[in-house]
C-alpha cells in the first residue's frame, strides 16, 4: 500500500469538490497500480449520492444563506454532512487482487483498531456499512467499482458541527424509524469525547496524521512510500471538474417535477420513484435513492416508461430489468406496489 499526497503546491486543499472528484481520475485515468490511499479533509458541504434528489434530501436554502457546498459523488449511500471535523480516507485499487479492502468489514477494521488504540473498544461494524461508537453511528463507508479497480472508503465524524449537519439535511423519517430510531441527532456520534483524555485535545488534522501512521504503521508519515500528484495531474483534474463536477446540472441534478412521488425504505436502502401516469401508462420516471449498485439504474426507467399502470403490468417489466444487478436484492413485487402506492 502507498499514500497518494493531494497537497497542491506544498498545501493541503479543502475543497470538496475536487477532493471528490480525484478518486475518478485515480480509477478512470491515473490508474496508478496497485493499493493506493487518500485521507483529507473538506470545508463545510453536504456530498449526496449519485442517485439521490439533492431537492428531496438537503434543506437548499439553508445550505445557500451558510455558504455550504453541495457536491455529488460518483458512487452510492446517502447524504452527509460534512467540515473540518471529518476525515474522509479512500482505499484506490487498481489490478491488486492482493489488496483485500473489497468488503466493508475489510475496510473499517484499521479505523477500528486506530480506535480501540486510542481507549474506544466498543467501536465497531454494525449492519452493512457503519462504524459504530455504543450504537451511534460515526463512519458510513461506500465502495465503487469499474473493471478490475475500485475505490473504497469513508468518512469519519471526529468533531463534527452536529448542528449544522441537522439543520442542512432533510432526515428521511421512514428510515429513521425503521431503524428504531427517533432523530438524527440520536443516531450519529462524533469520536472525540470517546478518546481517552490525553488525546481529546486533538484537532481533525492531528487525528488524520495519526490514522495515517497507524494505517502504514510507521511512526513519521514522512517514512510512508507516497505518490505526489504531478503538475500534468492537476491539469488533468482541473480539465474534469470544468467538464462534469463543478457543474450545477450534475451536483444539484433535476428536479423533474413529475406528478407522483413514492419512498420506501428496504433492506437495500431508500428507494424512491418520481413519475406521471397518463391514461392508465407510465410516461415519465425518474427513480432515485440512497442504494449502492453496481448496475445502471436508468435502466429501470427505461423499461417502465409506456408500462400500465397495474400490478401485473408493472412486475412483468421490472422482471425484464434486471432489477438484482442494476437496484439490489429486491423483488419485482415489491417494487411494484411501492410504484402503485401501497407502502402509504
Amino acid at each position: 500500500m502507498f499514500l497518494i499526497d493531494t497537497t497542491r503546491n506544498g498545501k493541503p486543499l479543502y475543497d470538496p469538490l475536487v477532493n471528490q472528484s480525484l478518486d475518478n481520475y485515480l480509477l478512470q485515468t491515473k490508474r496508478l497500480q496497485g493499493h493506493g490511499l487518500i485521507i483529507y479533509i473538506n470545508h463545510p458541504a453536504v456530498i449526496i449520492g449519485v442517485h439521490q434528489n439533492a431537492y428531496a434530501e438537503v434543506d437548499l436554502p439553508y445550505l445557500r444563506a451558510h455558504q455550504i457546498d453541495l457536491v455529488r459523488r460518483s458512487s452510492g449511500g446517502g447524504a452527509v454532512y460534512q467540515d473540518y471535523g471529518n476525515i474522509i480516507f479512500e482505499n484506490i485499487v487498481v489490478n491488486d487482487p492482493t489488496a483485500q479492502v473489497d468488503n466493508y468489514q475489510a475496510i473499517g477494521a484499521p479505523i477500528l483498531s486506530a480506535l480501540h488504540d486510542l481507549g474506544v473498544p466498543q467501536a465497531q461494524l454494525s449492519g452493512r456499512n457503519d462504524l459504530v461508537i455504543d450504537g451511534q453511528k460515526f463512519c458510513g463507508m461506500t465502495m465503487v467499482k469499474t473493471g478490475d479497480s475500485y475505490a473504497a472508503g469513508g468518512t469519519i465524524m471526529f468533531d463534527l458541527n452536529q448542528e449544522q449537519a441537522r439543520q442542512v439535511l432533510t432526515p428521511n423519517q421512514e428510515k429513521l424509524q425503521s431503524k428504531g430510531v427517533k432523530s438524527v441527532d440520536k443516531r450519529i456520534t462524533n469520536i472525540k469525547p470517546y478518546l481517552s483524555s490525553q488525546y481529546r485535545n486533538w484537532t481533525g488534522e492531528d487525528f488524520k496524521n495519526y490514522l495515517l501512521c497507524h494505517m502504514f504503521g510507521v511512526d513519521k508519515i514522512d517514512q510512508i512510500e507516497t505518490y505526489h500528484l504531478t503538475d500534468d495531474d492537476w491539469q488533468n483534474i482541473d480539465d474534469a471538474l470544468a467538464a462534469k463536477y463543478t457543474t450545477e446540472e450534475w451536483n444539484y441534478g433535476k428536479n423533474p417535477g413529475y406528478h407522483d412521488y413514492v419512498s420506501h425504505h428496504f433492506d437495500i436502502g431508500t428507494v424512491a420513484f418520481n413519475y406521471t401516469v397518463t391514461n392508465n401508462q407510465i410516461t415519465h420516471c425518474q427513480i432515485y435513492g440512497d442504494f449502492i449498485t453496481k448496475g445502471d439504474v436508468e435502466v429501470i426507467d427505461q423499461h417502465l416508461l409506456g408500462v400500465k399502470y397495474d400490478y401485473d403490468s408493472l412486475v412483468e417489466a421490472l422482471r425484464q430489468s434486471d432489477l438484482e444487478h442494476n437496484l439490489g436484492k429486491i423483488t419485482p413485487e415489491a417494487v411494484a406496489n411501492l410504484i402503485l402506492k401501497k407502502y402509504e
